[in-house]
């Protein structure tokens, strides 16, 4: 116990170390994407932390593994440059024990990161959505600069407000020219003119287009130069402002669904997702299994002698995980299961790599009775 208790601790500190680092990176990174957002103007400064909040739990899923897989080989690899693990080894403490102490806090590392994936990052993902697509509805208006001419982000309209309400939800005296034609509908060449008393913004929950709706105006429409304009009164009208694509759009519904949404699901993009969510605690468990072997290191060679083939050895196995995943989101794999297929592989190489290092180790054969080793052997 007196063992388990001491790798233990130099396992989690090691870990923790390493998350702590990797976790700082990444959302070092994802907080000055925001940042330059809220510089342009995109979303308010005011949400930057509480976006930072809710995408904690999808940074963690993906750090911790790896984390664990860098802590294993830092910690054991001291052991080994310092001649503890060769101590261990003399007195009988073979490499399948160390493997079973290690998986215990592995195990209990798995199990935070499948609360993180099946639970705290849909549902903080759900939630970061919810307050950057709100920010973005809210945000073209709070810079909307009345008796201006402004164009969408997507380029189909033109519109002018001749000034804004007192909260800035509403634009008053609306003008609107819609490029290309307008609608699908409409002729080539003809033009689309819309005045309105009225605008709001709005989004579509399920499909998330930003619309502006009009209310109380008139839509012209027909070709410059020519006289046969058609002319319709209307009390509410609504114009698409932004169309977002399909496959990112795809991919946040995705994020942001359930696990039991997903569960419930029968088309391959969700059963994908369910799958990759399920895998990462797998992940977590076999490169606990791949890193221990790896870990063993020379003196001679220096402590970080492995460290790169193993890190490499790492981002292939997740590399093949995420490009089955996203083959199976394109149809090009038919079946969803076949993600399952990718972790036997590595698995089966560390428990080869153990099985390896044990058999090296065997005993020394005993010679006969009466014969005595020669001192030049």
């Amino acid at each position: 116990m007196i063992i388990f208790r001491y790798l233990c601790r130099e396992l989690l500190l090691a870990t923790l170390a390493v998350s702590a680092v990797l976790l700082l990176i990444v959302m070092s990174g994802r907080f000055v994407k925001y940042l330059a957002e809220a510089a342009a103007g995109d979303i308010s400064a005011n949400i930057l932390f509480s976006l930072m909040g809710y995408r904690l739990p999808g940074f963690l899923e993906l750090v911790l593994p790896l984390g664990l897989f860098v802590g294993i080989l830092l910690a054991y690899g001291r052991l080994y440059i310092e001649s503890e693990m060769t101590v261990l080894h003399a007195c009988g403490f073979s490499d399948w024990r160390l493997l079973m102490y290690t998986l215990i806090p592995a195990f209990m590392l798995a199990l935070l990161v499948a609360s993180m994936s099946l639970y705290f990052s849909p549902a903080g993902m759900e939630r970061s959505t919810s307050l950057l697509n709100s920010e973005k509805a809210r945000g073209e208006f709070d810079h909307l600069v009345p008796k201006k001419f402004i164009s969408t982000e997507a380029g189909r309209a033109v519109y002018y407000a001749e000034g804004l309400s007192e909260d800035k939800s509403t634009m008053l005296g609306v003008f609107l020219a819609e490029l290309g034609g307008g609608e699908g509908d409409t002729e080539a060449g003809q033009q689309v003119v819309i005045r309105a008393r009225e605008g709001v913004q709005e989004i579509d929950p399920e499909t998330g287009l930003r619309y502006l709706v009009l209310r109380d105006g008139f839509r012209y429409e027909g070709v410059p130069g020519q006289r046969d304009y058609r002319q319709m009164k209307f009390s509410s009208y609504a114009v698409i402002l932004e169309v977002p694509r399909e496959r990112n759009r795809l991919r946040d519904q995705m994020e942001s669904a359930s696990t039991l949404d997903l569960l419930n699901g029968e088309n391959p993009q969700q059963k994908a997702y369910l799958y990759w969510r399920l895998s990462l605690p797998i992940l977590v468990l076999v490169v606990a299994v791949l890193a221990v072997p790896l870990s063993r290191t020379n003196p001679r060679q220096g402590r970080f002698a492995k460290m790169i083939p193993a890190i490499l050895l790492y981002i292939t196995y997740l590399v093949i995980l995420q490009g089955v995943r996203g083959a199976i989101e394109d149809g090009k794999i038919a079946n969803p299961a076949m993600i399952w297929l990718v972790h036997p592989p590595f698995l089966l190489l560390g428990l080869l790599l153990l099985a390896g290092r044990s058999w090296r180790r065997a005993p020394p054969k005993r010679l006969p009775e009466g014969v005595k080793e020669s001192p030049d052997e």
